[in-house]
């Protein structure tokens, strides 16, 4: 009998769902899961030519920062990603929506044999870095490139949301954080008479960065004035020996090692003496920054990090 009366029910309730407009809803409902089928497959062209991506990717590697920066921008977890070759982890501000993700060696020298394993039915990166073992990695699973790295951030970002199907998420994303950054400006007050020297210890000449990089292109959406200096042998940044160090004369300097202070050559230059000439220096607007964040890192979620972090120093 109960079960009678709530079959009884069940119909009842069907029925004035369809007399309330309930048969038109699940007909919205069924035209969108159609057309949210209808975009795979898709052809994605990217640095090395089209390839067609067969169903939304479930199990994704990346091999670069920026490609893990994006995909967990959008909300997908790699299977698989490479790290840096200073550390065996990932990068800082990365690390806790990557665990579980398992390393396919380094990005100097990802590990075929790895990624293959993973059984990956996407695989992301950028011509770059990986150029050489494109055909390599095409074979186990279709693969998009970036053409570039640094400053077309956006772009690249933009092209992993389109072979991942998030192109709408990542326009809003994106959306976001422009108004952010120009929120930022706004309260600096005027940002084009601050200028900036973003300076970088790898070990061997100083980077100063310049503006065809990531914090480049941060910086500029800001309003903020990058300190600009002679191109070397790459646009993104001019390379300082540490006799030339006085260039890099900005009101604020941003500053970082790539890897330990003492090995990058960080720890030799603050402690010599043409550091505190610096004008930053000597009106105490020199600050240390994570480089996980502002250099190594290239991707959305760095660039809101980087937003915040300026307004507390830029700010207060």
């Amino acid at each position: 009998m109960r079960v009678l009366q709530a079959t009884t029910l069940a119909v009842a309730a069907t029925l004035a769902l369809s007399a309330c407009g309930g048969e038109p809803e699940a007909e919205e409902a069924t035209a969108a899961t159609s057309a949210g089928d209808a975009e795979f497959p898709r052809t994605v062209e990217h640095a090395m030519g089209t390839t067609e991506i067969p169903e939304e990717p479930e199990r994704v590697v990346v091999l670069d920062t920026g490609e893990l920066d994006a995909a967990l921008s959008l909300g997908v977890t790699p299977v698989g990603a490479v790290t840096t070759d200073v550390s065996e982890e990932f990068l800082s501000y990365l690390a806790e929506d990557a665990e579980g993700v398992e390393v396919v060696g380094t990005i100097q020298e990802p590990d075929l044999e790895a990624i293959a394993a993973l059984e990956p039915d996407l695989i992301l990166s950028n011509s770059v870095r990986h150029e050489d073992i494109y055909d390599q990695l095409s074979q186990i699973a279709p693969t998009v490139f970036a053409a570039d790295l640094g400053d077309t951030w956006k772009e690249n970002f933009l092209l992993d949301a389109e072979a991942l199907g998030k192109e709408e998420e990542a326009e809003q994303l994106l959306a976001d954080y422009e108004e952010q950054a120009d929120e930022l400006g706004q309260a600096i007050g005027d940002p084009g008479a601050t200028t900036i020297s973003p300076l970088r210890f790898v070990g061997g000449p100083i980077r100063a960065y310049q503006p065809e990089s990531f914090i480049g292109t941060v910086l500029a959406d800001i309003g903020l004035d990058l300190v600009e200096l002679p191109e070397g042998e790459v646009a993104t940044f001019a390379e300082l020996s540490a006799e030339q160090l006085t260039q890099a004369n900005g009101d604020v300097v941003l500053y970082s090692s790539y890897g330990s202070a003492d090995e990058s050559g960080e720890a030799a230059v603050v402690a010599g003496p043409l550091w505190p000439r610096l004008p930053a220096v000597e009106n105490g607007r020199a600050y240390a920054v994570e480089d996980d964040v502002f250099y190594t890192g290239i991707g959305l979620k760095a660039a809101m990090l980087q937003l915040e972090q300026l307004e507390d120093l830029l700010v207060g």
